[in-house]
């Protein structure tokens, strides 16, 4: 499967970050609270961040690295090349 690691920007101006096969749908689900517990008590905006082409392995790997980063690393990770939003059309 085509795993991705997302970065959605939430409404109390944090940053969330996951994995999915299929980013929409996730996002779907965290607006409608079936996603992650993160979410109750703050609304997810949009998706800011996404990397393509992991399996579910090397997914979880990259994940736990965004999660360690500081937000201003997160935040300049966004802008960033290696940042694939943009070739799915957002």
């Amino acid at each position: 499967m085509n795993w991705q690691v997302y970065i959605i920007h939430c409404s109390d101006d944090s940053l969330y970050t996951g994995i999915t096969t299929d980013v929409e749908r996730r996002l779907a689900q965290h607006a409608v609270g079936t996603g992650a517990k993160y979410f109750r008590g703050r609304a997810p905006r949009r998706v800011v961040y996404l990397e393509r082409g992991h399996d579910r392995s090397s997914a979880s790997r990259r994940e736990a690295q965004i999660k360690k980063l500081r937000p201003v690393d997160k935040r300049t990770l966004i802008v960033s090349p290696d940042n694939q939003l943009e070739e799915m059309g957002h």
